[in-house]
């Protein structure tokens, strides 16, 4: 089980068993602190009584080796690796008051072996995956599916209905996964199983709900100047604790505004310049190298980027269901891989800008949805259909020459990449009757994907179950918490948790530090979005740093051109995927909806690309796991 993530962790592995009591744990490591053998893994703490196997970094650790010397436990350090504090804190205080006070990323398995209770734990916001589940009469548990797999009880079961959520999300969110009886452990959450246990509830030791909800309740209400200050101090202590390395470090750098913050911080606390990593597109519509290169050259960065060629991006789809491992259709999983890439050639670890846009309001969406819902209760459903059909006449290509034509004439608070997909977007959302609804239709790729999907039914999720919503007031903070809990851990965090793995990179987010992310929900929303300025806060930190000449343009996507591709070089591969006999063959498709779609975007009369990716990676996914 642990070989088939050895991608995860190269530089040393290991085996512990419990034969009577039919437990073991396997660990691949990827040495970052403590590069010794006192870091090897699976570790047994001092007393003998817990055994961990743990993939993360906890970075208040050394905070934690004092606290626990203030708790009384003369302890004798065998080296300086956070697992080793890990486990001294379980001894000093037990399991959950340890993981409570952690700062970190993690998933966690421990043995106790005086209770002989397993506890699975993960990261409060959900950066390193955890999945688990029944196999036969085994419970299994890894970070990634392929370990799973590996267990001769493992039956793995495709669950239809779950496949009509990758459809819609172009992810499968949590604690589904894409096999029947095999889930993912929610962020913020333990999971204690004892022996012969056939099922388990995760119990919450944070909540993305209490912090939303007690940060709208507790605002912050400190002036501009003072919120910019107290922001910027949050970050440069995250950024302190996430700095820390025993190996080679950088960070990924697009010049927007989230890394181009987390860079200018980072320089700001390096006596020596940053490495970043960034990767160019010759099509103007998908290249943010010339602003990253304009960004590190004020900076003063040692800046590496590298202009990949379309058969250099080309080549990234077939590793994609092998890299991903679970049906994933984020496209922007082939430019993280290939910046992650480029960064492992030179560092070990690199730091991210996630999570910039759910904390401060980055999305389009925020503004679009608001706008719309505005405007959308006063108009008649007549007008509204009548309006939807008249943006639909024109293909998004087509819109995308309107505006290209109309150029300077269009207000700056109008210009997006891609408009005509937009417009698009905008049709979709007229008939809606509430608020949400416009963020469910904004989020959704296949709207009724239980149509597609034979014999499956669409199981809730938080986005549509309305007791799991946090009470935050405004819509613009209910679609950020929406995102929180959903699309940043399932789609943002597994795309560059895998995609970088991939290649053996640690990335690290110092945005999601929990300390930051609670102060984020405690700000009123005139400090994320004013007078149409998005991430206003956060662009106030970044203008001490970097002139906002070098930042102040529209928003961009990490994307590629999947649309044109799928006309041209990948419509063999495609075709072959959709033959409308396979799919019968295959059994998961009603092949005429896609067969519709697949025709109507080679005619480029529409864009159906996410729509068809969804698909063709699941597709390609099952294919490669030889599923019949």
């Amino acid at each position: 089980m642990g070989n088939t993530i050895a991608n995860r962790g190269p530089d040393d592995s290991g085996v512990w068993f419990d034969p009577e009591n039919g437990i073991g744990l396997s660990h691949r490591r990827l040495s970052i602190l403590e590069l010794s053998a006192a870091g090897h893994q699976p570790m047994v703490s001092t007393g003998g009584r817990y055994v961990i196997a743990f993939n993360g970094e906890i970075y208040n650790h050394l905070a934690l080796r004092t606290e626990v010397g203030k708790a009384g436990r003369t302890l004798s350090w065998l080296g300086r690796s956070d697992t080793e504090t890990l486990l001294a804190g379980f001894e000093a205080w037990g399991i959950e008051k340890t993981i409570r006070r952690t700062v970190g990323m993690f998933a966690v398995a421990v043995w106790d072996t005086v209770s002989r209770k397993l506890t699975l734990a993960r990261d409060r916001l959900g950066e390193k995956p955890l999945y688990y589940g029944w196999g036969g009469n085994a419970f299994l548990f890894g970070s990634e599916l392929k370990a799973l797999r590996a267990h001769p009880e493992f039956r793995g079961e495709i669950n239809r209905d779950v496949l009509c959520l990758l459809l819609r999300h172009n992810y499968i969110p949590a604690p589904y996964s894409i096999y029947r009886d095999v889930y993912k452990l929610p962020p913020g959450t333990l999971l204690q199983i004892t022996r012969g246990q056939r099922s388990a509830t995760p119990d919450p030791y944070w909540l993305a709900r209490e912090c939303a909800e007690g940060g709208r309740r507790e605002q912050y209400l400190d002036d501009d100047s003072r919120a910019t200050a107290n922001l910027e101090e949050l970050i440069t202590q995250s950024l302190a604790g996430q700095m820390v390395a025993d190996v080679p470090l950088g960070a990924f750098l697009s010049g927007g505004v989230d890394s181009s913050t987390v860079v200018a911080l980072m320089q700001k606390l390096s006596p020596r310049p940053v490495r970043t990593f960034t990767i160019g597109f010759r099509e103007d519509a998908y290249n943010e190298a010339e602003h990253a290169r304009a960004v590190a050259r004020h900076l003063g960065t040692d800046h590496t980027e590298l202009y990949v060629t379309p058969e250099e991006t080309l080549a990234v789809i077939p590793k994609l269901p092998e890299l991903y491992d679970e049906p994933f259709a984020d496209s922007s999983q082939i430019p993280t891989f290939l910046v992650s890439k480029l960064a492992r050639q030179h560092v070990t670890v690199s730091l991210s800008g996630d999570g910039g846009d759910e904390l401060f309001g980055g999305y389009n969406r925020y503004r679009w949805a608001t706008e719309i819902w505005r405007k959308l209760r006063w108009l008649p459903r007549p007008f509204c259909s009548a309006l939807a059909g008249l943006l639909t006449a024109l293909p998004p290509a087509a819109w995308n020459g309107v505006f290209d034509r109309l150029g300077r004439f269009v207000p700056s608070g109008l210009r997006y990449s891609e408009p005509g997909l937009k417009l698009h977007k905008l049709a979709e959302t007229l008939a809606v009757r509430t608020p949400e609804e416009i963020y469910w239709e904004l989020v959704s790729h296949w709207k009724k994907p239980a149509d597609v999907v034979l014999g499956a039914k669409e199981p809730p999720t938080v986005l549509t179950d309305t007791r799991a919503w946090a009470e935050v007031g405004d819509f613009e903070h209910r679609m950020m918490y929406f995102d929180t809990v959903s699309y940043l851990p399932d789609d943002i965090l597994v795309k560059v948790d895998r995609a970088a793995m991939g290649v053996s990179l640690e990335t690290r987010v110092p945005f999601l530090d929990h300390r930051l992310v609670e102060f984020a929900w405690r700000l009123p929303l005139h400090f994320k979005v004013r007078a149409g300025v998005t991430k206003w806060l956060l662009r106030q930190v970044l203008y001490r740093h970097v002139p906002r000449n070098l930042i102040e343009r529209p928003k961009m996507g990490f994307g590629v051109p999947i649309d044109s591709w799928l006309r041209g070089p990948l419509k063999k591969w495609a075709e072959s995927l959709l033959d409308p006999a396979r799919l019968l063959r295959e059994g998961f498709f009603n092949p005429a909806p896609i067969q519709q779609k697949w025709k109507e975007h080679l005619s480029g009369r529409r864009n159906w690309q996410y729509h068809l990716w969804d698909v063709l990676m699941f597709l390609a996914w099952v294919e490669k796991q030889n599923i019949k």
